[in-house]
């Protein structure tokens, strides 16, 4: 909740006049709780996953032979049913996991000194903080990832991700509620180690998940195509080649192999 009572005392204090994104915060954000502002995350999600895959799931069922050739699995044919299907469990999971994550994690957020006040951050300080927090994501995504594909991780929890062998955009959270907290953990740390704005943080999520929807989406953005199941972009490659020469990365279904490269894995083909 912000300190001040009026636009005049918030300008009084700032220095100087209102920019008009923060008289719109103000506005917004004066009466609110900074609870009520924090669980204001979840609804995020939801409304971006409602909104962000449909491109995708229309271009599926247009069954376009112009869209065909960019598709993972050409041969494979998603139905209205099996996404809507996928669409449902995967807001029962937000509900159930990550709204009681969002809860709990508040007093972290608090301490961790996430800010709702004034003034809002500048256009480079969200730049780099995002970029901060997808090299951090990245690297912990990486190990947690590989934690999962153990016997004991991949049996007992990551199993329920893999469900879906083939490409399909709503499948992206689609996981068990311990692989939600495991790999949710991996994007939450980067804002707290290095904390900003909540509107920062809000908008770091929301990237971070357009990115989860695009890697699991049944089109490749390049001519050549691939089917790993992760490492998509070069924040990707980063956390290789900082920590070995040859990676293994599992597919969905089917084999190994070894790349190492600063290009996008999806554009490099198999």
């Amino acid at each position: 909740m912000l300190q001040y009572q009026t636009l005049e005392e918030a300008a009084a204090s700032l220095g100087r006049n209102l920019t008009s994104a923060e008289t719109l915060w103000f506005k917004y954000s004066a009466r609110k709780s900074d609870f009520i502002l924090y669980g204001h995350n979840t609804f995020f999600l939801i409304l971006f996953y409602t909104i962000a895959p449909l491109p995708y799931v229309i271009m599926e069922l247009m069954r376009s032979k112009k869209i065909e050739k960019y598709k993972l699995q050409p041969n494979v044919k998603n139905s209205s049913a099996d996404m809507l299907d996928c669409y449902k469990k995967v807001i029962y999971s937000f509900l159930t996991a990550v709204l009681p994550l969002q809860i709990l994690s508040y007093p972290a957020f608090k301490n961790a000194g996430i800010r709702t006040s004034l003034p809002l951050p500048s256009g480079s300080e969200i730049f780099w903080q995002l970029l901060a927090y997808f090299i951090i994501e990245d690297f912990a995504h990486y190990w947690l990832h590989r934690m999962l594909h153990t016997k004991w991780g991949y049996e007992k929890i990551h199993r329920v991700h893999h469900e879906y062998t083939a490409p399909i955009v709503f499948a992206a959270p689609y996981a068990h509620w311990a692989e939600l907290i495991i790999l949710g953990f991996a994007s939450f740390v980067g804002p707290l180690i290095i904390p900003g704005h909540i509107i920062t943080y809000w908008t770091w999520f929301v990237v971070r998940q357009m990115e989860a929807i695009e890697v699991h989406s049944m089109i490749s953005r390049g001519v050549l195509r691939s089917t790993f199941h992760f490492m998509e972009d070069p924040f990707s490659m980063i956390t290789i080649i900082l920590l070995e020469k040859k990676v293994r990365a599992t597919f969905h279904q089917y084999s190994h192999i070894v790349t190492i490269s600063m290009e996008p894995i999806r554009d490099t083909g198999t």
